[in-house]
């Protein structure tokens, strides 16, 4: 199959389908055997979402009238053929000939000369993209640009631009299996240049690498996690033969390092994702650590979980993910405003059923990778006026002793933006 014919079917699942991109683009990477050009396939897809705007009104500009119904994917072709021109280093005309070549395989044959017309007129008109309005000019949509001004006064022009930016891999250290010096060496030996993170067992590879590539990676000795999730088990403190509740766990990084830590703590982990729990009972494997995994949902813990309370309890909570856009681009398009009252309110339920299955002296850590404060600092506030018997518990590592909980912005000592608050049941 033709890359280019690939990416506009995934970009078109999810601009018009709306489905997320880490479903659709593994759909279409399926059909590939060839590792480089899975790769392309990938660079295209995130490339194109990174700056949509910008590459939508060009398009658009050059059309005498838009595509309708099933012929829109031919709008995705023509994103993809615009991306390459601007921001890849594709001979142009090359990506204008595998680009009229892939209309011709998405079965549009008598559309292919349109596709080539407006390509080469683009190609001949090569002007800056427009930076017309704000949507334009960072590649955000308006409702996004107007939270994170509000919330981020002074930095919001710098988090958009970290939110751009191409995300570093970060591995997680097993420390069951090597010390991370250990681990840091034998990367050294394999040619890999690699650093130690900030919390104990973070290692930040200088390029990203294939996971086969990394020393015993298959037997468990390390796994890919961005350094800001690792701290989800440090923070939450877990030790051996306490009971532990890993909610909204998948895909079960968190649910394994807990493990790691604490080997014989009874972890608990659920999901209302019965296929994305699979994953986790992936990753407890390769890792060779146990869990009992449940599919069930968290706001009603009394419908699949009938034992004691728990000593500790992760909570996931599910949201807007804006702190980690760059990982996910489509997270921009696929999110609107009215989403995040909505999230808000499902995290709070949530919030208040977990608590109810909290042991007296507990701990339960409240996790987001969202960087609005509706989901992170207010919700919490919310939650401590409405909790009597809950109490916040710093950790030296938050911006300021006075803040509510720790927010990490995007970029941020290299890692992802996301949110912690410890509380603890009196």
């Amino acid at each position: 199959m033709n890359v280019r014919a690939l990416a506009a079917k995934a970009l078109y699942a999810v601009l018009e389908q709306g489905i997320s991109l880490s479903v659709a683009l593994p759909e279409q990477q399926k059909k590939l055997s060839n590792g480089k050009d899975k790769g392309l396939l990938a660079e295209l897809c995130y490339g194109v979402l990174r700056v949509l705007p910008q590459l939508d009104k060009r398009v658009s500009d050059c059309l005498s009238k838009p595509f309708k119904n099933k012929q829109r994917v031919l709008h995705q072709l023509l994103l993809v053929g615009c991306y390459q021109l601007y921001f890849t280093r594709i001979p142009e005309h090359a990506a204008i000939s595998e680009t009229a070549e892939a209309c011709r395989q998405l079965r549009f044959e008598g559309l292919v000369k349109v596709i080539n017309g407006v390509l080469r007129n683009i190609q001949r008109n090569q002007t800056e993209l427009s930076a017309d309005n704000p949507v334009l000019e960072f590649n955000t949509p308006n409702w996004l640009i107007k939270h994170l001004q509000a919330a981020y006064p002074d930095a919001w022009k710098s988090i958009i631009e970290q939110s751009h930016q191409r995300p570093p891999m970060w591995l997680r250290n097993n420390q069951q299996a090597q010390s991370r010096e250990q681990y840091l060496s034998q990367l050294s030996e394999a040619g890999i240049e690699a650093t130690a993170g900030k919390s104990k067992d973070a290692i930040l590879l200088e390029q990203a690498t294939d996971v086969m590539q990394l020393p015993n990676f298959a037997q468990g000795a390390v796994s890919v996690q961005d350094a800001a999730a690792q701290w989800a088990a440090w923070l939450l403190e877990p030790k051996d033969n306490e009971l532990i509740l890993d909610a909204c766990a998948a895909p079960g990084g968190k649910t394994c390092h807990i493990l790691e830590q604490a080997p014989n703590a009874q972890v608990i982990a659920v999901d209302f994702d019965e296929k994305r729990l699979a994953r986790v009972n992936e990753n407890l494997e390769r890792l060779n650590v146990s869990a009992q995994t449940i599919h069930g949902d968290a706001a009603n813990i009394d419908s699949w979980w009938q034992g004691d309370k728990f000593d500790r309890i992760l909570l996931d909570a599910p949201c807007s993910a804006t702190g980690v856009i760059r990982r996910h681009p489509d997270i921009k398009w696929l999110r609107q405003s009215k989403d995040i009252e909505e999230l808000a309110k499902l995290q709070s339920q949530i919030l208040d059923h977990c608590w109810q299955w909290l042991k007296p002296g507990g701990t339960l850590l409240y996790a987001t990778c969202s960087i609005l404060p509706e989901e992170n600092a207010e919700q919490i506030k919310a939650f401590l006026a409405r909790q009597s018997d809950a109490k916040l518990e710093g950790f030296a590592e938050q911006n300021s002793q006075d803040s509510i909980g720790w927010q990490i912005t995007p970029g941020e000592s290299n890692m992802d933006g996301f949110y912690y608050a410890r509380l603890k049941k009196q």
